[in-house]
């Protein structure tokens, strides 16, 4: 009879064990899930090289940007030369604007084995091929994706440039998540006074977000009571990250 009430009195503990373990489980999801950001719909893009220049930072620092292309990616209006530089000197520029996605920055290492930071713009495969044959163009282009590395990452870049001739990229290109869900078509005006505005900017930057990391939760001691949890969490460009619990 005792050994029966010690079998039973077993096996309760080990419910009770697994129950805790599985409300410590279920916490510890929830947990993740609430820190995790509510990401939008969004679609992943694969960028195909198309050619690189050189410039530097204020502080010297030596910049690459990899100008990339997507069909993907929006195309803007097709002007021809004489409407891109009407509207370059009219009162109000930034009616042309250029859809555009841009990555972030990726530490590479140059033919001197010296380092540096790398730049994906990814822009439609049409309009890329606009700035082949059109210098014009390619000096817009050029000149405006500066301006939203510029305004993006609080930077001041030099406008004096060069393109690679050898090569089309620097480092590696990474694959982007750009938002699916437009903008709705009725937008709220903004009210504010007229100098309190920022002024426009050229480009059209298309929203992109992080993909959501895997995880996984393990219990610690692997055998007998679980002390705590270890969740497990698999973010891009970062090897591994804990959270316990």
């Amino acid at each position: 009879m005792e050994s029966d009430k010690s079998l039973l009195s077993a096996e309760l503990n080990a419910d009770m064990e697994e129950a805790l373990y599985e409300q410590m489980l279920m916490k510890a999801k929830q947990e993740i899930q609430n820190r995790l950001p509510n990401l939008p719909e969004t679609k992943q893009i694969r960028p195909q090289p198309g050619f690189c220049i050189k410039t530097r930072t204020s502080k010297n620092a030596k910049i690459f940007i990899n100008i990339c292309k997507s069909n993907q990616i929006p195309a803007p209006p097709d002007l021809t030369e004489q409407e891109l530089v009407s509207i370059l000197e009219s009162d109000d520029p930034s009616g042309y604007r250029v859809p555009m996605s841009l990555g972030e920055p990726h530490v590479e290492v140059d033919n001197s084995g010296s380092g540096c930071t790398a730049y994906d713009i990814v822009i439609n495969n049409t309009f890329f091929e606009k700035t082949q044959v059109n210098e014009l163009f390619r000096e817009f282009f050029i000149t405006v994706a500066m301006e939203g590395l510029e305004n993006k990452y609080e930077m001041e870049l030099s406008r004096d440039w060069r393109m690679l001739k050898n090569r089309k990229f620097m480092g590696s290109i990474f694959d982007q998540n750009i938002r699916t869900k437009s903008k709705p078509i009725i937008q709220e005006m903004d009210t504010r006074p007229s100098h309190l505005i920022p002024s426009k900017t050229l480009i059209s930057e298309i929203e992109s977000s992080p993909v959501k990391p895997d995880y996984t939760i393990v219990a610690e001691p692997h055998e007998g009571h679980p002390r705590f949890l270890v969740a497990e969490i698999s973010l891009p460009k970062v090897v591994r990250t804990y959270i316990s619990y």
